[in-house]
């Protein structure tokens, strides 16, 4: 039997961000320490922005079996050899992880570019292995690229520098250091 279907988005991330939002509710309701006010606030955009970048990176979900699946091996899925294909299509990772590089500091202390670096290389290692899995499983026709892994970090860099230009003015460090949560609290220039 051969079937081509595809998982959009919204019914993966619909019912995760209804999970979030109700375990935030009821967090809220708790009075629990770093979910009321800014706090909340700025999960909640860490939660929108984290959906976001998923939807972009991992769906639509294509699944193709029997005879309409990709008989490509998985390993030639895998563009290893850095800049060798670079071109402008980077650009647009480039943008997608400035902000992961402006709020990660809110959540945990992140002090350092070279932190920074590898948790954007991290995170941007985990979305690449996803596009893996999915080609591997679903035979998605998603490619992994290290070129989207070095534009990942760069963008993290460029919005961890941008987070610490703004820490150099009094009035936005005191800003950023309320909407921290109390472990992160980037206040350091």
């Amino acid at each position: 039997m051969s079937t081509q279907f595809e998982i959009p988005a919204l019914y993966v991330e619909g019912p995760a961000l209804a999970v979030f939002a109700v375990y935030a509710v009821a967090q809220r309701w708790r009075n629990a320490p770093g979910w009321s006010g800014r706090h909340l606030a700025a999960r909640v955009t860490a939660a929108l922005y984290a959906a976001a970048v998923v939807s972009l990176t991992l769906f639509p979900i294509r699944v193709y079996t029997g005879e309409y699946r990709n008989l490509s091996p998985w390993f030639n899925q895998i563009s290893p050899i850095p800049l060798l294909m670079a071109d402008v299509t980077m650009v647009p990772n480039v943008i997608m992880f400035v902000p992961f590089g402006f709020l990660l500091p809110l959540f945990i202390r992140c002090e350092g570019a070279r932190r920074m670096a590898w948790m954007a290389a991290l995170a941007s290692l985990a979305i690449e292995g996803t596009q893996l899995a999915q080609y591997i499983v679903f035979s998605s026709g998603r490619a992994v690229d290290i070129n989207d892994v070095i534009a990942n970090t760069l963008g993290g860099l460029i919005g961890f520098a941008l987070l610490r230009l703004a820490l150099r003015r009094e009035r936005t460090r005191a800003l950023f250091a309320r909407w921290a949560l109390p472990a992160a609290a980037p206040t350091r220039v």
